[in-house]
């Protein structure tokens, strides 16, 4: 079978890319097919994250095995695409380059029979350009805010609890010259 996503980048603007592969290949073949679709180099790292239908981040599958002990963690590789996706079980997450957070959603879209004469991964349709740079993400800004998340809540601390030196900016008990540099 053939399982078609939807592969949607993370961003205010339609960037999406259609993409058909296989059911039995891996999930590096579906990262080397999404390194392509978007023209990335292919030189940084990348990780797909399962997810539920809300696209609540759960599990990562990394490019790597990044484990302490070799061999211990199971990559891209190691994973069919028919292990993780189905039809009940569409959704997964792609994160391409950690410095930058290229990060996409990936929609199964529709599983059909091969077509003749088709050579797999197959670049469907294409839309919207890839920015120079990744969307930045606001990540302190919580979606609920603490007051609604926690309650209201006083606490006892004040200046003097946070004060290490006990008013005294003296760094000799610590084993510091002052100007050390």
């Amino acid at each position: 079978m053939v399982y078609k996503f939807r592969v949607i980048l993370d961003a205010e603007e339609d960037i999406f890319r259609d993409i058909a592969i296989l059911e039995d290949d891996s999930l590096e073949d579906l990262h080397n097919a999404i390194v392509n679709a978007f023209g990335f180099d292919g030189m940084e790292i990348a990780s797909f994250y399962t997810c539920d239908d809300e696209w609540t981040q759960e599990d990562e599958i990394p490019l790597f095995d990044t484990g302490d002990v070799p061999g211990e963690q199971r990559t891209m590789a190691d994973y069919p695409l028919s292990s993780i996706l189905d039809e009940a079980s569409t959704k997964i997450i792609y994160v391409y380059d950690f410095l930058n957070m290229w990060t996409f959603f990936v929609e199964l879209a529709a599983v059909e029979e091969p077509e003749n004469g088709v050579t797999y991964p197959d670049l469907l349709f294409a839309h919207g350009e890839l920015p120079t740079d990744a969307p930045t993400k606001d990540f302190n800004s919580p979606i609920v805010s603490s007051d609604d998340m926690y309650g209201e809540f006083e606490d006892d601390f004040d200046e003097e609890d946070l004060d290490m030196f006990d008013g005294d900016d003296s760094f000799n008990d610590y084993g510091f010259e002052e100007n050390w540099n």
